[in-house]
């Protein structure tokens, strides 16, 4: 699962043209979070089909809906999270997909089909799914690692990382304090707001996908992190554990959507269904090490990844867990108290 395509790889792909024959005109704008696929999968992509594949990214779904939301979308294939798909499809920002052109689609397991804001599987295909818990280092904790509450123990001052997310950061607070994550009432938001602010003076930063070069060094002992990041870091240092705290968690999955006005959406089909397919599919979930919907994938796995309990929890622990919805209006409520949270 080590990652041996950085950034500049990826752009590399994207801006140079295969000598394999993806020099036909035909293109494909994809834009998708950093390390979220294996370069070697858009090279293939480009082999088979010719079209070539022009790739940027994203860190934040926010950062990604800021560039979407204009209209006119430069970019055929995005991949956002539950919550902003929602958001998307409410806001008319999605074309549908036709799905005659993504005949993978039926790997995919049913678990991760009809949800409630696309219930005839319109709009998007699920990508990757996982959970948000706690990556700790076993020589430098020394207490049992169970509840949200140890972020918040001064014992490991100057040793904590939380993200520079709000929804994410927002969600550990809220369920510590036993409210949903998509509470829209403000009196638990303030509280939850006010348990973040008690917390800062412990927080050692609040960074993004830096998380993983940091915990993999030692440079810190707790953070909150993606169960995928978990994988490759446990993979790259032994002394790191991950847990799904007792009081619930975040419970996310992405999809691979169609901005509306894509110029080049029946290649934005096309490369959908080529990431649906289970071959490609099972690869890209070893790259990445996300859990992955597509069940004709997850039979080709190796045994120790389908029974490690990060990449694939038990139905128990995923029971107080959580998908994040959209939050209409009630968001610039959070937008606020992160602005006062950051500002402390």
């Amino acid at each position: 699962m080590k990652k041996l395509f950085t950034l500049a790889a990826l752009l590399l792909v994207a801006l140079t043209v295969s000598c394999t024959g993806a020099g036909s005109g035909e293109r494909v704008y994809v834009y998708n979070w950093g390390d979220y696929i294996d370069a070697d999968i858009i090279k293939d992509f480009e082999k088979e089909t010719g079209i070539r594949v022009i790739y940027e990214t994203y860190d934040t779904n926010e950062s990604m809906y800021a560039k979407l939301k204009p209209g006119n979308s430069s970019y055929d294939v995005a991949f956002p999270s539950d919550y902003m798909i929602e958001r998307m499809i409410n806001e008319n920002m999605l074309e549908k997909i036709d799905m005659k052109n993504v005949p993978n689609f039926k790997n995919i397991d049913d678990k991760f089909k009809g949800f409630e804001f696309d219930k005839n599987d319109e709009y998007c295909v699920a990508y990757m799914w996982g959970t948000v818990g706690i990556l700790y280092n076993t020589e430098m904790v020394d207490d049992d690692v169970e509840s949200w509450d140890i972020l918040w123990d001064e014992k490991y001052a100057g040793q904590i990382y939380m993200y520079d997310s709000m929804r994410d950061t927002f969600g550990a607070a809220l369920k510590k304090t036993g409210f949903s994550v998509n509470t829209r009432s403000l009196e638990e938001r303030t509280i939850a707001k006010n348990e973040l602010i008690r917390q800062e003076p412990l927080v050692q930063a609040y960074i993004g996908d830096q998380v993983k070069d940091k915990m993999i060094g030692r440079e810190g002992a707790l953070a909150i992190v993606y169960s995928g990041d978990a994988m490759f870091c446990k993979d790259e240092n032994d002394e790191l554990e991950y847990v799904i705290p007792i009081e619930g968690s975040n419970l996310w999955y992405d999809g691979a959507v169609i901005p509306r006005g894509a110029k080049n959406k029946l290649n934005a089909e096309k490369f959908i269904d080529f990431i649906c397919r289970p071959d490609i599919a099972a690869r890209n979930t070893e790259y990445i090490g996300y859990s992955t919907p597509n069940k004709a994938a997850f039979e080709l796995l190796d045994d120790e990844m389908k029974n490690d309990p990060t990449y694939w929890p038990d139905d128990e622990i995923l029971i107080n867990c959580e998908v994040f919805y959209d939050l209409g209006d009630f968001i610039t409520e959070y937008d606020r108290a992160w602005t006062e949270i950051l500002a402390n």
